[in-house]
């Protein structure tokens, strides 16, 4: 099982209640190596994906297991919203305000997939795949404050991506306590 992504590891510090059952959706989770490790830090994890024998492999995880088309169905957590949504190696436009709505007030959205320039190192290659420049920052803005946003080339393995950490503020946090999200150390 692959360890869990850097950039969802250094940015948990920002999901409320994290090791006391903060609520964490986990979009397109895969085989579910973020489900496994938000689980064994006391997070509720909702993990949704099409795949039935990856999902499969969650089998004794303490998770809400969801097996579920997003792309050719209706959005599958309606009204539901979350403290954390975890999203990575994952894009289908016409679900990112879904996402972005998905977010409870004090919560924060991770986000990591491949980004514009990836064809030139692998797969996925089609455009359609593949986030443009600044593309996530305007698809979260300015519902969301961004705290952390990163858009360029990691060489192990090689891949072009865009990541961002990002919190949905509640009036208390602007008027009362604007640092309410400092940068996670490390």
């Amino acid at each position: 099982m692959p360890n869990p992504s850097a950039w969802i590891r250094r940015h948990a510090g920002l999901i409320p209640n994290l090791d006391n059952g903060a609520s964490v959706l986990d979009l397109a989770c895969g085989s579910g190596r973020h489900v496994r490790w938000l689980a064994a830090r006391g997070a509720q994890v909702t993990a949704v994906d099409r795949d039935a024998a990856a999902l499969a492999t969650l089998h004794g995880v303490a998770a809400e297991v969801m097996l579920v088309d997003i792309e050719n169905g209706p959005w599958p957590l309606p009204g539901r919203t979350f403290d954390a949504v975890v999203v990575t190696n994952y894009l289908w436009r016409p679900l990112l305000p879904a996402i972005v709505a998905s977010v409870a007030p004090g919560g924060v959205l991770l986000y990591e997939t491949f980004a514009h320039g990836n064809a030139s190192v692998g797969k996925p290659s089609r455009p359609d795949f593949l986030l443009q420049p600044g593309e996530l920052l305007d698809r979260v803005r300015p519902e969301l404050r961004v705290v952390a946003y990163e858009d360029g080339f990691l060489d192990s393995p090689p891949r072009f991506v865009q990541r961002i950490a990002a919190v949905r503020q509640t009036i208390a946090d602007t008027s009362a306590n604007p640092e309410r999200w400092p940068l996670p150390d490390s």
